[in-house]
């Protein structure tokens, strides 16, 4: 990273980063040997000393051939706060952002798949939603990401509090 000063290398605020996040994005090895990148709704936890990321896909498409064919994958996702204007005239972006990579791993068994659901929608304070009873249940599917290498970045004012 060129600029050490806005490296967050403590897992657990890389965790709250990614937390107060609303949408990752997710880099695919695409067809053609061009990068596919979709942004997406997902959950997440630290669990082992590693972040975990879990999203849905439909069980057909371009996500879900890609990945199938290559589960490799890198997820960005950031907070972008404001520019702000330096006193010696320069101006600079205020923000947090997360980078990591890893392979998606289709979750196959239900109850994988409802814990990672349940977290979908505890990220967005939606927890009460009752997913066993849902009619989707049945043709949504769930991928697993463990991030083998994560790495955070941010650029806040010194006296901002984010935590």
């Amino acid at each position: 990273m060129r600029r050490d000063e806005r490296e967050v290398k403590d897992i657990n605020q890389i965790n709250a980063i990614l937390n107060r996040c609303d949408t990752i994005r997710v880099a695919m090895n695409g067809e053609g040997g061009f990068p596919y990148v979709i942004p997406m709704t997902f959950g997440s936890e630290l669990k082992d000393g590693k972040i975990i990321i879990y999203f849905h896909s439909a069980g057909a498409g371009r996500k879900w051939e890609i990945l199938n064919s290559d589960p490799r994958v890198c997820v960005e996702a950031d907070l972008y706060y404001k520019v702000e204007k330096r006193e010696n005239g320069d101006i600079t972006a205020i923000y947090e952002s997360v980078i990591g990579t890893g392979k998606a791993e289709l979750l196959t068994e239900q109850a994988d798949k409802v814990y990672a659901l349940k977290n979908m929608l505890g990220h967005y304070k939606e927890s009460g939603f009752p997913v066993t009873s849902c009619h989707g249940l049945a043709k949504v599917e769930v991928f697993r990401i463990v991030l083998d290498e994560v790495s955070g970045k941010h650029n806040l004012p010194e006296k901002a509090s984010t935590d």
